[in-house]
């Protein structure tokens, strides 16, 4: 039975798909432990693995950004992110690329110490890496450890190629065209990027492991052995080049029985079904959530261009800015149960976070995707090129334009939702995690 050591980032959208797999490797007969901060024990209770505490990143969401207890210089760069959202996407792009650094390698040095020391405490076999938490994998280079690399957000977040850079789309929906100018200035932050984390992680591998074989370009750091996409296996996403690493596409990190929520969120549902012939569900994420200048705006398209339409609206710490929306087609909640009201709602409004993307194709539920920021607007233009999704640009919408969309999914389901979501449905977390498996037999292959 192989000892597999599961590393989260404290953030939920990362923490959820993560536990999912550690449940799915479990159930294929493995000694699985979570390793995430200290909230998030409760996810490897849910799955019924071991967990231990470790904290990789500054920054943390435990479900919702803003009320997230967290340092005062981490909760100055939330903010001011948000407000980049309001400019548009290139604005949002260059915003995060400024805080990348501070947000996604803090204290490489700390990590590496306590990654040895979980590895000197479970002696784990090999590990999973969220791929997004570069100390991590760092360290487990740094160390000579065995890893398989689970990619949380889209594809393209591990570079297919050297002109590929990380925060750059590799393509955009329709709705989003930022003009030339704007891209070169993107290029040119997200280059310097490339450069400033790479010399970063040379520096610290000379340190700690001179012996060890270079880490190379830093955002391309990933296993030898093993790389999970939590996406479909879209057929023109960008190859990525040969490294003796299997690629496997997992389709979605959905567990195979969803929690039920209880009486409450019944009643919800069948008060707004009495009230409506249709019920919407309208979520933009852990930390979007925040707009709800745009929630409002959704919430009063929709109810203004679809008399016969209900809505949840997932508001986070919003909830009692949009109280007074509130009423007999409209429920607003902090939080929501969204894999639950996926079987129950007849289209969802998101903001092209994988996890939401995943989850309505394989739940077949339509969806209006409206992309803010990262790899937003790679996922809205592979959900518009596979005839998912309607897409459209959060920075310029209407409240006509939203309900128009809105009334076009309810009246004609998106063509490639069926195929798609039949093939994504055949993957899963437990068809990762007996593959996985098998590519990291024998685990030392990997060191």
């Amino acid at each position: 039975m192989p000892r597999i050591a599961v590393i989260s980032p404290p953030f939920q959208s990362h923490a959820r798909p993560l536990s999912v797999l550690a449940g799915a490797l479990a159930r294929a007969g493995s000694d699985v432990t979570f390793a995430c901060a200290p909230p998030f024990a409760r996810l490897a209770g849910e799955v019924g693995v071991d967990f231990a505490p470790l904290t990789v990143s500054r920054n943390a969401n435990t479900g919702v950004a803003r009320s997230t207890r967290q340092g005062a210089r981490e909760a100055e760069r939330l903010e001011e992110f948000l407000g980049s959202t309001r400019e548009g996407a290139v604005a949002t792009l260059l915003t995060q690329s400024r805080h990348r650094g501070e947000d996604m390698l803090a204290d490489p040095e700390k990590v590496l110490a306590e990654v040895r020391n979980l590895q000197e405490r479970l002696a784990p076999d090999w590990f999973v890496v969220d791929q997004l938490s570069y100390p991590v994998t760092l360290a487990l280079h740094c160390l000579g450890l065995p890893f398989a690399t689970f990619c949380p957000g889209h594809p393209t977040y591990l570079p297919h190629g050297p002109e590929a850079l990380f925060g750059v789309p590799y393509a955009w929906p329709g709705a989003v065209r930022p003009a030339a100018r704007e891209l070169a200035e993107l290029r040119r932050a997200a280059s310097a990027n490339d450069l400033a984390f790479t010399e970063r992680f040379a520096e610290v591998a000379r340190r700690h492991a001179p012996r060890r074989p270079a880490p190379g370009r830093a955002f391309a750091l990933a296993s030898k052995r093993a790389v999970v996409f939590n996406y479909p296996p879209f057929p023109w996403l960008p190859e990525h080049p040969p490294s003796g690493a299997r690629f496997l596409y997992g389709g979605h990190g959905v567990p195979p029985e969803e929690k039920d929520p209880g009486a409450e969120w019944e009643g919800v549902v069948g008060r707004l079904r009495s009230a409506a012939g249709r019920l919407v569900l309208i979520a933009l994420g852990t930390f979007l959530s925040a707009r709800d200048d745009v929630l409002a705006l959704l919430v009063r398209g929709v109810l203004s261009r679809c008399p016969d339409v209900a809505v949840v609206v997932a508001a986070g710490d919003a909830a009692p800015a949009l109280a007074h929306l509130a009423g007999p087609r409209v429920h607003v909640a902090r939080v929501v149960p969204q894999r639950w009201l996926l079987s129950r709602v007849d289209a969802m409004v998101h903001h092209g976070g994988n996890n939401s993307f995943t989850e309505c194709v394989a739940s077949g539920t339509p969806a209006l995707v409206l992309p803010f920021s990262s790899d937003q607007f790679a996922i809205a233009h592979d959900a518009e090129r596979a005839r998912l999704a309607t897409c459209l640009d959060q920075a310029t919408l209407t409240e006509d334009d939203a309900g128009a969309a809105v009334r076009g999914l309810l009246e004609r389901v998106p063509e490639g939702l069926p195929r798609w979501s039949e093939a994504v449905r055949r993957r899963g977390p437990d068809w990762v995690a007996g593959r996985l498996l098998d590519a990291m037999e024998p685990a030392a292959g990997c060191r």
